[in-house]
């Protein structure tokens, strides 16, 4: 059963137009994660349309992020649209020499993902966007409960991304406070912003706010594989992830498993992609217009049928 039943009008209209002929090779449910943060609600709701357009049986699973690898080695998850390279790397790599966990293909975009300040904040701190401006003016980004230390806003814990392990290898006068979800971030951040107040933040690529607001990545020693792996690596030779966030890929992935069970759904999810900028125009349309993630992915569904059409060709015979 979905997660949500679409029962609208337009959605009748899709299933009617050019499914019928198809019969799913199992009912068995196919469970798609979902994770906290929004493009990944918007890419897995426009998923279950398609695949129960044609008649999968689907599920909306949430899982934490940098936790879901035990599940998926295990079958108890099928299918993610999203694993960006600059956190999950290594987790990604290890489920699958597991052999029990696929990887699907990129979605489409290349992500970014680290530590942004709004433009404004450029004059209360010379030197930046150097990260060592942050060792001197780390308190013009502090906040009461984190003086004289500055505070820096990181995303959920379940996104992993090693920023107190950075904060200590650089030796930055810095706090970690994370957002409990991704939408109180970017809440924060259009709060801030709204009043030029101070604010340090994970800001992550592809997303409307790089788009919205002005302001500029802090620059980190770039990152290179001995940064995560050998300490004597970067500027402190004692310390791991003396450097920025990784950049790359998104990728979906999904449970070994599932192949011989839903070969045309899996033949879907290989060929589903986004580009960047439709994905950040799809989540503004969910954060920022107060959107229902349904009704937008079903916008879409309805404006790109002949596209989703394709990827599903396996439907044809």
């Amino acid at each position: 059963m979905r997660k949500v039943l679409i029962g609208t009008t337009a959605a009748m209209a899709i299933t009617a137009n050019g499914a019928a002929a198809f019969q799913p090779e199992s009912t068995d449910p196919i469970r798609v994660m979902i994770g906290d943060w929004t493009s990944m609600l918007v890419h897995a709701e426009i998923l279950d349309i398609i695949l129960s357009t044609y008649g999968y049986n689907v599920e909306q699973v949430a899982a934490e992020d940098s936790a879901r690898y035990p599940g998926f080695e295990a079958g108890d998850l099928h299918i993610a649209l999203e694993t960006w390279q600059t956190t999950q790397e290594a987790n990604l790599a290890a489920s699958i020499a597991t052999g029990n966990v696929l990887d699907m293909g990129e979605l489409g975009p290349q992500a970014k993902e680290d530590w942004w300040y709004p433009a404004y904040m450029a004059e209360r701190c010379p030197g930046l966007p150097a990260w060592e401006a942050l060792l001197d003016c780390a308190e013009v980004f502090s906040s009461p409960e984190t003086a004289p230390n500055g505070r820096y806003l990181g995303g959920p814990v379940s996104w992993g991304g090693f920023d107190a392990e950075r904060i200590e290898a650089l030796g930055l006068p810095f706090e970690v406070v994370h957002a409990g979800t991704d939408a109180a971030m970017f809440a924060e951040l259009q709060s801030a912003y709204e009043r030029e107040a101070p604010i340090l933040l994970w800001i992550y690529e592809p997303h409307w706010a790089p788009a919205v607001f002005e302001g500029t990545y802090i620059e980190f020693p770039p990152y290179e594989a001995a940064c995560y792996e050998d300490p004597a690596w970067g500027v402190n030779p004692d310390a791991l992830y003396d450097c920025g966030k990784p950049e790359g890929w998104i990728k979906k992935m999904a449970w070994a498993g599932g192949e011989a069970i839903w070969p045309c759904a899996y033949d879907i999810v290989r060929n589903f992609t986004m580009s960047g900028p439709e994905v950040g125009a799809l989540v503004y349309e969910v954060d920022v217009e107060g959107r229902s993630v349904e009704e937008v992915a079903m916008e879409w569904a309805q404006q790109n049928e002949t596209r989703w059409r394709e990827w599903a060709s396996c439907t044809a015979g």
